[in-house]
Order: C-alpha cells, then structure tokens, then sequence
C-alpha cells in the first residue's frame, strides 16, 4: 500500500503517521497545507514549518502546496495538485490512498473522503472517534514528545504556549479541561500541537522561539529548527 499523509506536523497527524508505518505500508510522502490567507477551516496554520524537518527524521518525502484557505476552493485545489503529481510525479505515481489524522471532524473527514473519491484513491483516518483522553495518554505513553503551538480558549493562558504535554501536564490539562469545558484533545480547535519527538523518528527536534499573545490567544512563533544528532 503507496500512501501519503496529509501532516500539519502536530500530534495526530504525526500519530497516523506512526499508524501507517505499523501497518507495514510504503508512506511515500509527507504532505502539509500552507494557507496563504488568514484562516481555514480544514488546515492548521500555526507550527507547519516542522513538518519539513519530521520528513527528514523519518526518511520521508515532503511535498508543500500553497492552498489560499478559502472554504469554496482549498479542498480543489488541493485535489488537483495531488492529482497532477499523481500523474507526473514521481513520489506520488501508483498511490494508493491518503492518511489523516481526523479524531471527530465531519466536515474535515467527509471532504477528505470526497477527494479521495474524485482521485479514486482510499481515505484511512485510524483515530476516528478514539476517546479523547485515552488518545492523549497513548501519545505520551507511545513516546511522542509534543508542545502546545497554539491556544484559543478560556482556560489556557499564555503560560501554555510551547509546554510539553507529558503526564503531569496532561493532569493539569484534564482538569481545566472540565473546569472550563473544553476539548482534552484539542478537536474543537482549543489549540494546536507540535510534535518534536516520536517512536518513528530517528532524532528529536530541537526548537527555538518565543510566545506571541494577543486578546486572549496565542501562539509559538519558531525562530529555529534543528535535528538534534
């Protein structure tokens, strides 16, 4: 099975990442949505910068398209430029599917789905539906290492940006979480991850930054990237 991962670089793309490598199938590439606009309703912005560097640790290809993350097109257009490359390039020639790492979004998984059908290829989505805080606690069981690069939500102040979310933190998590009554896992857009570690890669991430804050939310804003050797 030739597959590629749709990976914004956070944890459940990452995860599905680890999925498909575990099913013993050929990922061929990694491929990450860069909006040029504002806004998306499909694609993270923040932190995308690191999946090129999680393509190297894990001897994967990495492919970047430009979508404008307008709600009408961005799905078309991504569509035709897996398309083309299925066609003429040579990564992604013979490809069998696409893997996502969707936990609940129908409106996300439907219109992946829907793509796949257009290019008749397969949609895989192994976390749909898992439970939230199990999902959390098997990331960091599994090994992953991962920060908040992102935070939108009553709850979660600046202090949160660029934390990693081990054992301790997930507590902390889960608690506010309940208090505040959001998302554990982040699905309702609450915030964003990156994952600097994980049991598929050969080398941590090292990453360097600093915190930008504004009415209520935020985000990591990475000056530097490196492959720890």
């Amino acid at each position: 099975m030739r597959v590629a991962v749709l990976s914004s670089g956070g944890k459940d793309s990452a995860y599905a990442h680890w999925w498909a490598t575990l099913q013993g199938w050929d990922v061929v590439s990694l491929i990450t949505c860069k909006i040029i606009n504002d806004d998306s309703m499909m694609f993270q912005i923040p932190g995308t910068q690191i999946v090129e560097l999680q393509s190297k640790v894990t001897n994967t290809n990495y492919l970047e398209f430009k979508l404008t993350g307008n709600e009408e097109s961005e799905m078309l257009e991504l569509s035709n430029f897996i398309g083309e490359l299925m066609k003429e390039g040579e990564v992604l020639q013979g490809l069998d599917g696409v893997v996502t790492g969707a936990l609940r979004s129908d409106y996300q998984k439907s219109r992946i789905e829907l793509m796949c059908n257009t290019l008749e290829i397969r949609s895989f989505s192994p976390l749909w539906h898992n439970n939230s805080y199990e999902h959390m606690k098997n990331l960091i069981d599994d090994g992953f290492k991962l920060i908040l690069s992102s935070v939108s939500c009553d709850g979660l102040d600046e202090s949160w940006i660029g934390e990693k979310i081990d054992n301790e933190n997930l507590d902390k998590l889960a608690r506010i979480s309940k208090k505040y009554r959001f998302n554990i896992d982040g699905e309702g857009g609450e915030f964003e991850t990156s994952v600097i570690d994980a049991p598929h890669f050969t080398s941590e991430i090292h990453i360097e930054g600093h915190k930008i804050w504004d009415k209520g939310r935020g985000f990591f804003e990475f000056t530097a990237l490196k492959i720890n050797n």
